[in-house]
């Protein structure tokens, strides 16, 4: 037998560029039902055939949960990767409340499920860093710290995707003499079994090796780090000061830089827990923020989407704590 709409209390969607989770979740924090869905790529397919890909994961769902039609659930709690700025998050929001699916909509980057996540109340600040790199705060009060994260013409340096255009650019030099030697001219090449960077450039210009496969340069820069190559090394520092330049700006926005705070990272590349690159952001943030308390999250995002949910319908504290057993179960 399944349930009715009204006990269920959130919609929580989890979207970034490559998948789409999603969570129907009861007031008591129960999951009724979940799926996964395709990426939600609004830049590349337009917003209304990007929200139908959430729209065939929440039917999913909705079915599991014995739903026959909407509305679901009495907020929508979504999380959306390309929600960068707050006109695509309202435009967005428009978009998911024509949907019908819920009472009530809010819509977020979703870095913001990443730092719910990670921390017992909204409060405190994230950093994820995996094919790109974003940083965002929050208080209890709604306040909230973010950074438009759309790539250098708003500042951002980092990222998978930024290493290994770093890497590969100081390789390229080191070959042809250009720049100072790094064992990166042979491992990057190496990794592709390719004997040369000349040989890796023709590749990649040629379309021999997929661009989608640029990023397995970043494990492989940050072994040769690891191994004590100094550029390779500073690389690794640099996007060490960039996640504790976000988390710090961020912190001190909000008030919380000289208070103890949790500041969350995550994203494939910070969640892997590079030895130099913890090391490092450690070493900075003790520094600049010596009452910063730091943290790697690894549950799943949907998990912070749906929290950011109960908190917004008022639900009791016991709901948090069962949503994140059933996840840390999973």
């Amino acid at each position: 037998m399944g349930v009715s709409g009204g006990q269920v209390a959130v919609l929580a969607i989890d979207a970034g560029n490559s998948k789409t989770d999603v969570a129907l979740v009861g007031a008591d924090g129960s999951v009724l039902g979940t799926a996964r869905g395709g990426g939600f790529q609004p830049p590349l397919v337009g917003v209304e055939a990007a929200v139908d890909v959430l729209g065939a994961a929440v039917a999913e769902a909705a079915g599991a949960a014995g739903l026959d039609a909407p509305p679901y659930a009495e907020h929508v709690s979504a999380c959306l990767a390309n929600a960068d700025l707050p006109v695509e998050e309202a435009e967005l929001t428009t978009a998911l409340e024509r949907r019908g699916w819920a009472g009530t909509t809010e819509v977020r980057n979703d870095t913001f499920a990443i730092l719910r996540a990670g921390v017992d109340e909204p409060r405190g600040v994230a950093v994820v860093c995996g094919a790109g790199i974003n940083c965002v705060g929050m208080l209890p009060d709604g306040r909230t710290a973010r950074f438009p994260a759309i790539g250098r013409i708003s500042g951002d340096w980092g990222g998978g995707g930024g290493l290994a255009e770093e890497a590969m650019w100081f390789a390229a030099r080191a070959e042809d003499g250009r720049g100072e030697p790094t064992e990166l001219a042979r491992a990057l090449p190496a990794h592709f079994g390719l004997p040369t960077m000349y040989a890796l450039i023709e590749a990649l210009h040629l379309g021999l090796i997929p661009s989608g496969r640029r990023h397995e340069m970043t494990p492989v820069l940050f072994a040769v780090s690891a191994a004590g190559d100094a550029v390779a090394r500073s690389l690794v520092h640099r996007l060490a000061e960039e996640v504790v330049a976000m988390s710090t700006v961020a912190l001190a926005r909000l008030g919380l830089l000289a208070e103890e705070a949790p500041v969350v990272l995550g994203g494939s590349v910070l969640a892997a827990r590079h030895p130099v690159l913890d090391t490092r952001i450690t070493e900075l943030l003790a520094t600049r923020a010596p009452k910063a308390e730091l943290r790697v999250v690894s549950a799943p995002p949907v998990l912070g989407a749906a929290l950011l949910g109960l908190d917004r319908v008022n639900a009791d504290a016991t709901a948090a704590t069962r949503l994140r057993k059933r996840y840390a179960a999973a």
